[in-house]
């Protein structure tokens, strides 16, 4: 190694320590201090899945801020309904469409549609989900393919087709709805937990390839709670719902926007999943899997998942 290269390690290593040391600086003054929030009046704001659920508080939300909603569901009675919802909350425009976002030429045809009668959209909302409810030995392969085509896939698409205008203009903001079982394995949503395992890598990957290109003015937003109390989970029970507990929709829908707002890049909720992540991946696997049994991490969805109810969201 010569003289040149030990000089640039140690540049680097001091610019790193020294930027790292500043920004757990400010992390600490946003604990008293809160962030600005962004102003996303006039935003084009398309939201998969808003027929029902967090799809439909979210669209409230965003309505109340001035945004022009577009909503998307196979859902066209609660499509109607979010919208009629939306416009008394304030929304300047309102648009929906049916759209099956597990079919790659469906998205491609409905966001050309899209394109045509809105407008370029600059926060596009990754909601919709599906869960088999069912072990893995006992899932159908067909309810696995469609978990990981609305899950993951989905995303790919959506992805492609409204991203390359936010590049352009280096504006636009890319929200996931992912899921806690999207970080921890849990016990009985084997494939579920690998769509959400998926998700929020791919999230967190073009979220790092825009910061690579100079694109930082497209932000990223990985939304990671535990369950919602929305029937997507019915079943479902916490062991310690002090520290574990089923989630209230429209508290979610609050702090999902909020994280929007502040660019916030990870969301986790409850808080203590950001403890319990950490600690996921420090331990030895028999201390995780003691840990996952203390916390009750096995799930029985009773839950009769099919294709027509896969927008009936967390």
């Amino acid at each position: 190694m010569n003289y040149s290269s030990i000089m640039n390690f140690f540049l680097e290593t001091i610019q790193v320590l020294l930027l790292s040391l500043w920004y757990n600086v400010e992390s600490f003054i946003h604990i008293f201090v809160p962030k600005k929030k962004k102003n996303i009046a006039g935003e084009v704001v398309l939201i998969t899945g808003a027929g029902s659920g967090i799809g439909r508080l979210m669209a409230q939300e965003f309505a109340a801020r001035g945004t022009v909603l577009v909503l998307w569901d196979i859902n066209q009675d609660g499509m109607k309904e979010t919208a009629r919802l939306a416009k008394q909350s304030g929304a300047s425009r309102v648009h929906y469409y049916l759209c099956d976002c597990s079919d790659k030429n469906e998205v491609y045809r409905v966001a050309d549609q899209v394109k045509r009668e809105v407008g370029d959209v600059s926060i596009l909302v990754n909601n919709a989900g599906i869960v088999t409810g069912k072990k893995f030995m006992d899932a159908p392969d067909s309810l696995i393919e469609k978990t990981m085509e609305v899950n993951t896939m989905a995303h790919f698409w959506t992805y492609k087709a409204f991203l390359p205008a936010m590049i352009a203009n280096n504006h636009g903001h890319l929200v996931s709805i992912a899921s806690s079982a999207g970080l921890i394995g849990v016990n009985g949503l084997a494939d579920y937990c690998a769509s959400k395992f998926a998700a929020v890598g791919f999230a967190e990957s073009v979220g790092l390839e825009l910061l690579a290109t100079g694109k930082d003015g497209v932000k990223t937003t990985i939304v990671c709670p535990y369950f919602i109390n929305t029937g997507m989970f019915n079943g479902c029970q916490t062991k310690w719902p002090r520290l574990m507990p089923i989630l209230d929709p429209d508290y979610v829908a609050k702090k999902i926007i909020n994280a929007v707002l502040t660019d916030q890049v990870f969301l986790l909720m409850p808080k203590s999943m950001y403890l319990i992540t950490a600690l996921k991946n420090v331990v030895q696997w028999k201390q995780a899997s003691l840990l996952g049994s203390y916390l009750g991490s096995s799930v029985q969805v009773d839950c009769h998942t099919n294709t027509s109810l896969h927008y009936k969201l967390h």
